[in-house]
């Protein structure tokens, strides 16, 4: 359908445009940008003053691959969620499957480093990367023959679709620091980008084969290679200053390297990964009560409960506190790795998971029971709301521009579909999210995790509405494959 927004503040971050004028879309395209639009005849026209309107975000790092993950994300202002650090096993395999199923937001993979390591040290194949974080064989450094069985893997993935390699280089830190220069080859040989879950740093772990954040560096200087920083906030938790500094001097001499953040303190991941051991959480400040169990709630007691489920599943998800937000030094370090220059919103937002082990419901609002980490519901609506009413850190062209342009444009040189998204531009995309600057905010908590945000007044995804006044359409399903030339 035709729609006009008719006088809401439209921030382009791809122009710099940021005034109050109106805003056409026809046949799923942005038609026109202007004062005073003709309304086309039976056109839906939305009168947004007061509201503002700019395009909708691009989350480069979701691992919902649901419905219902995407409908908490969609009322976050999501209209895309790419699944790019863990990967896809098999990328063929989840597009089909996605597009089977039907989705109300666009979606994409990265081939998975872990997954296809996983197959040439195994044997077997795995449907979900995150399962087997906690296996132990994948974990090690690949013989010659093993590296090029997985490298041949990824490539053949990258020619099935996938967007870049996803490499949880953190689920593996002990690893022979050449093969992921061998990534870097290959990804710059290609010209797709890597999206990484460092290793350790240094200052948690002196015997770490080499510095998480710094390897990064080196790879993207040594090959030329694009590579993304995934959830530094996480990584470097109260070392964020000394690890942006090494960032900032990286990109200074010209290399390719991105970043993304979260506004959380607490992360998600399995219960079994490697530095969630029991001998690895104090070097991060942490013991065993930190950690707590999505699907029950429980906070692990003590360190034989925590070897216990470890040992018992290892996939089990798992809220990880590693900063305390109660804490203004600590809220400050969130803002800072938000505030660093062209630092990117992502939200590593995680499934929906029920008391009897489903990750999928197609019912809304979501059926009671459903738990996750309130960053799948809030981590956009979260950032606005510190950084631009709170601090105001960022004006609302500059939030755009941290939530829809860059993150699209990391992907422009694998992607000729997402040219079209993260600005404004007549014949853009019409991927539009309109937002109550006064009232938006996230509202997921760790006991009420899966609550939806509010301050989303209207979502469309191909011109198609997905949140119209502030409701979800539970019958929309626009969303398109985004996929590697």
């Amino acid at each position: 359908m035709d729609v006009l927004l008719r006088g809401g503040l439209v921030c382009d971050p791809g122009t710099g445009l940021s005034r109050t004028t109106d805003l056409l879309v026809s046949a799923g395209k942005v038609a026109a940008v202007g004062d005073q639009l003709t309304a086309p005849p039976d056109a839906v026209v939305l009168d947004v003053s007061g509201l503002v309107v700019g395009p909708g975000f691009i989350d480069l790092h979701s691992h919902v691959d649901s419905i219902a993950g995407q409908r908490l994300q969609a009322m976050d202002g999501v209209c895309a969620t790419l699944e790019l650090e863990a990967g896809a096993p098999r990328v063929a395999d989840a597009y089909a499957a996605a597009a089977q199923q039907g989705r109300p937001l666009h979606y994409g993979y990265a081939a998975s480093w872990a997954g296809a390591r996983f197959v040439a040290h195994t044997g077997t194949e795995t449907q979900d990367t995150l399962a087997v974080l906690g296996e132990p064989e994948w974990q090690r450094s690949s013989t010659a023959a093993e590296r090029t069985t997985w490298l041949g893997r990824l490539e053949k993935e990258l020619g099935a679709g996938g967007l870049g390699v996803g490499i949880l280089l953190g689920y593996a830190p002990r690893t022979d620091p050449a093969e992921f220069l061998d990534v870097a080859r290959l990804a710059s040989r290609l010209d797709v980008p890597t999206f990484t879950h460092v290793r350790e740093l240094i200052e948690a772990d002196p015997t770490t084969p080499v510095d998480g954040s710094t390897e990064i560096t080196i790879a993207a200087g040594e090959t030329g290679a694009a590579m993304h920083h995934c959830h530094v906030n996480s990584t470097s938790r109260r070392h964020i200053d000394r690890v942006l500094s090494t960032l900032d001097q990286s990109r200074s001499a010209g290399s390719r390297v991105t970043v993304e953040a979260y506004p959380y303190g607490a992360g998600s991941t399995a219960i079994g990964a490697f530095f969630l051991s029991p001998e690895r959480l104090p070097a991060w400040g942490m013991v065993p009560s930190d950690l707590v169990l999505v699907e029950t709630g429980e906070r692990i007691a003590d360190e034989a409960r925590l070897r216990a489920v470890r040992e018992a599943d290892p996939g089990a998800p798992c809220i990880v506190h590693y900063l305390d937000e109660r804490a203004e030094a600590d809220r400050a370090l969130l803002r800072g790795a938000l505030e660093f220059a062209d630092s990117i919103v992502a939200s590593d937002a995680m499934f929906v998971t029920w008391q009897d082990g489903t990750r999928e419901s197609t019912e809304w609002p979501l059926p009671p029971g459903g738990r996750t980490h309130p960053r799948t519901a809030g981590t956009f609506t979260k950032s606005l709301r510190l950084m631009v009413r709170e601090h105001g850190l960022w004006s609302w062209l500059e939030a755009f521009r941290r939530c829809s342009y860059l993150p699209a444009r990391v992907l422009d040189q694998v992607c000729a579909d997402i040219r079209g998204k993260g600005h404004l531009a007549v014949g853009a995309d019409a991927d539009i999210v309109v937002i109550d600057p006064e009232t938006v905010t996230d509202r997921a908590t760790f006991a009420d995790s899966t609550r939806p945000a509010q301050g989303v007044c209207h979502l469309l995804v191909d011109g198609t509405f997905v949140v119209r006044d502030g409701a979800l359409q539970a019958d929309a399903f626009p969303g398109r494959p985004l996929r590697g030339n």
